[in-house]
């Protein structure tokens, strides 16, 4: 008999999403309850979103405590929310000021028109043009979709955003011959996050940022997936010492509540002045103090630390998978965003161990992806990985 929410949401709910047939109750740490009382443990946390996990009584309280005062004003006005987490993302950064929008296509779109301004301002009128990586993800919204490197993403929706040329990540020359004097900025994510879990070479970020300097081209790292500390740092580029000019970031952010936003050096966000970019509920109080909980958390009560520690066992038990199944060609991935490429599809694994209560996400057809909540244990990682194990077994 079909699940009457199942139901009711496939006659009410747009079908945009290949929705699995469970319905979820609750959450509990890094646990997830069905409304048949069946738990999960969940490697996939909102898809990098649910950093603090489920329930947590701090997050909970802070959101309660905004509400009591203030739900919403407009941007016209002063909040203090907004300004102390701006004020905390810039000084974790080494970036200088904050735009704020509610999701991470928001934020990408917002860097897409702040690279514009400043280039169009300080260059010619003629310089629009942005490279971006084949495989890439950046949103659905047309500008980011525009950006994003796979072709299947953009069936029936052309013409796309124009003035986008695309190179090949880690291949210094396939994006060199991108290059032209029209060139407003590149974007490239950490790590290629629905692309395959696909991170950038150290050289090769080291170059790109050397000829953005030299060409006064803006370099914009998304880190929509790979910010908020999944990497065991705040942002993806510190692991690797390269300063973005803009940084966008988004779920993790708020573990659940809807917030985005772009962080800049102050010589381009400069460019964003009354009227030439908002959000309506960019910067939402409720959403703020849900993201300061988030950043004290990690930047002030050790969260940051565990996350590294946590992501080298990851690893280690990922590398133990792949030394005893020939099916598993590689293991990659920073901290706690980890996947392994099969030479088989994935789906029918993530089907198989969802019946065993683990709920695991592809990156693509051949990549299982790991990003649970940043607050998960090594006991907890090990009972993941031993579900994922007799899996394996059984194929």
């Amino acid at each position: 008999m079909e699940n009457d929410t199942i139901k009711k949401g496939n006659q009410y709910i747009m079908n945009s999403y290949a929705r699995f047939p469970i319905v979820f109750d609750r959450g509990e740490k890094v646990y997830l309850y069905d409304d048949k009382g069946k738990k999960y443990l969940d490697f996939v946390a909102g898809i990098a979103v649910n950093c603090l996990g489920y329930a947590n009584q701090e997050f909970i309280d802070a959101i309660n405590e905004q509400l009591k005062k203030l739900n919403h004003v407009s941007n016209l006005y002063w909040i203090e929310p907004a300004v102390e987490v701006a004020e905390k993302l810039a000084k974790y950064s080494g970036l200088d000021q904050v735009f704020y929008c509610n999701s991470g296509a928001e934020a990408v779109e917002a860097a897409i028109k702040l690279s514009r301004i400043y280039s169009q301002k300080n260059k010619s009128e003629e310089c629009y043009e942005i490279i971006s990586m084949n495989q890439s993800f950046h949103g659905r919204t047309m500008g980011a979709l525009s950006l994003t490197g796979q072709e299947k993403y953009h069936n029936n929706l052309k013409p796309l955003l124009s003035g986008v040329n695309r190179a090949q990540i880690n291949d210094l020359s396939s994006l060199q011959a991108q290059i032209t004097e029209n060139t407003s900025a590149i974007i490239i994510e950490p790590i290629q996050g629905e692309g395959g879990i696909n991170p950038v070479d150290q050289e090769y970020l080291e170059e790109v940022r050397k000829i953005c300097d030299k060409k006064d081209i803006v370099l914009i790292f998304d880190e929509v997936q790979t910010g908020i500390g999944r990497t065991g740092e705040l942002f993806g580029f510190q692991k690797y010492g390269v300063v973005p000019d803009i940084v966008t970031c988004a779920k993790g952010l708020g573990n659940g509540i809807p917030i985005g936003a772009i962080v800049a050096k102050k010589k381009f966000s400069v460019e964003f002045t009354p009227g030439t970019h908002a959000s309506t509920f960019g910067g939402n109080g409720i959403a703020c103090s849900a993201a300061k909980v988030v950043l004290d958390q990690l930047m002030e009560k050790g969260l940051l630390q565990s996350i590294k520690k946590r992501g080298e066992h990851l690893a280690n038990k990922l590398s133990e998978l792949k030394d005893k199944f020939n099916i598993i060609k590689d293991v990659r991935g920073i901290g706690l965003i980890q996947g392994i490429e099969l030479t088989i599809p994935v789906s029918d694994i993530v089907g198989a161990c969802m019946e065993k209560g683990l709920l695991l996400v592809p990156s693509g057809a051949n990549v299982i992806r790991f990003v649970p909540p940043l607050i998960i244990t090594d006991e907890q990682i090990d009972e993941g990985i031993s579900i994922l194990e007799s899996v394996l077994e059984e194929i």
